[in-house]
């Protein structure tokens, strides 16, 4: 299953043999673009959900694994972790983002109570059951999306795998700019803040 914005990317997936495309009139954001993908795959009775970033910075030689481990019942949710095994740096992550990336994750592990090494990856699989059992898609349309999932997933007590993931870096995959990462940041804050509170009772969180 793809989710494709132009009628070329419709061409090159259909020559693939990709048998469900999606296909949106306008410009959903990241965020809703993941929310037609997770609900095409309940509609149609998947099982296991791979989100893979369509940047080639991620290996997808990894997906078999990922998968084994939730259809083995070992863990529900899996995370592809550029930060395991020091890949980041080594696959050419730029320094600034290595340490914003640090900040922000060590900032969301100590509101929300995990040990996760990134928050931040665009390779995650899910099972099926845990889409069911969030509301993801009360989520915003923006990168801030893959946060508020998470926030959702470990908030219903779900136990998240992490594995190991080389990257690479170069000119042609996709970034966003500096403003908008900062506007992440901002995000990803608030995000974790609301989750201690609504574990402290103090508020009653929207997304859960």
């Amino acid at each position: 299953m793809d989710d494709v914005s132009n009628d070329n990317t419709v061409e090159v997936a259909e020559k693939l043999g990709i048998k469900h495309i999606i296909k949106h009139d306008q410009n959903k954001g990241y965020g809703g673009n993941q929310k037609s993908c997770y609900n095409k795959a309940m509609e149609l009775n998947a099982d296991i959900v791979v989100m893979l970033h369509p940047d080639y910075q991620y290996t997808p030689k990894l997906i078999p694994a990922m998968c084994s481990i939730i259809a083995n019942e070992l863990y529900p949710v899996v995370l592809g972790s550029r930060i395991l095994g020091k890949g980041a740096l080594k696959g050419g992550m730029p320094l600034y983002k290595y340490i914003f990336n640090r900040f922000l994750t060590l900032s969301e592990n100590l509101l929300i109570n995990q040990k996760l090494s990134e928050y931040h990856t665009g390779y995650r699989a899910f099972s099926v059951d845990v889409l069911k059992n969030i509301r993801f898609n009360d989520n915003n349309d923006d990168f801030i999306f893959d946060n508020e999932m998470l926030s959702q997933i470990f908030m219903k007590k779900y136990e998240v795998a992490e594995i190991t993931c080389p990257t690479k870096y170069f000119e042609e995959a996709s970034s966003i700019n500096f403003s908008r990462s900062l506007k992440y940041g901002l995000g990803v804050l608030r995000v974790s803040i609301v989750h201690r509170l609504h574990i402290w009772g103090i508020i009653k969180g929207r997304l859960y």
